[in-house]
């Protein structure tokens, strides 16, 4: 499935360690690539376990053979369970550092993994949503570099209704969001993990 250029930073690509390997030509850039769309979501122990394999083991494997770095795509695809309450939320923080800093995505999806427990149903029960938001846009100055407020003004519930009365206003990366939804639902992926290999459920 194609990746929409504003989602960018959930692309990961690989080049060879090899000196010797010649760097990507334009011609090869153009040749189709093997994809591996991986569905997390960050709020589910098994996705944790899922990322740091790719993070891990995976792509560095890639890295090291040259008949495959330059041939093979990682998609990292959000996955939201609703079982999850504050997934939601954490996977909104994700699109928002995405929006600030593309090339911090995969970084800070590595921070949410190694917290999410702090985000875990027992965790955020008492909390109202803004403070999540709050807590979520300082992991992102810790962990990536991203300003706080910026983060935070993307994420934050506005108090009033909008002009016109709705209530229902969501946040700065609620159409992103919902992007995100549709492509895991367009090729029926209901949990998390699920590996897709060009194009085909595994």
């Amino acid at each position: 499935m194609a990746l929409p250029p504003k989602f960018k930073g959930h692309r990961l690509l690989f080049f060879s360690d090899d000196p010797s390997v010649p760097a990507p030509t334009e011609t090869a850039a153009l040749e189709p690539l093997h994809t591996i769309e991986i569905f997390l979501d960050y709020v589910c122990p098994f996705s944790a376990k899922a990322f740091k394999t790719i993070v891990t083991s995976v792509a560095p494997r890639i890295r090291a053979d040259p008949r495959l770095a330059g041939k093979v795509q990682v998609l990292l695809r959000q996955q939201i369970q609703p079982w999850h309450p504050s997934s939601t939320l954490v996977h909104e923080a994700a699109l928002a550092v995405e929006r600030l800093a593309p090339d911090k995505f995969w970084e800070f999806s590595a921070a949410l993994f190694d917290d999410q427990e702090a985000y875990f149903d027992v965790n955020v029960v008492n909390e109202t949503r803004n403070n999540t938001y709050r807590r979520l846009a300082k992991l992102g100055a810790k962990s990536v570099g991203v300003n706080e407020e910026e983060l935070y003004s993307l994420l934050a519930i506005p108090e009033k209704a909008a002009e016109g009365g709705s209530l229902n206003i969501g946040n700065q990366v609620t159409n992103d969001l919902k992007i995100v939804i549709k492509t895991a639902r367009l090729v029926g992926v209901h949990v998390s993990p699920t590996v897709i290999f060009d194009g085909v459920v595994n």
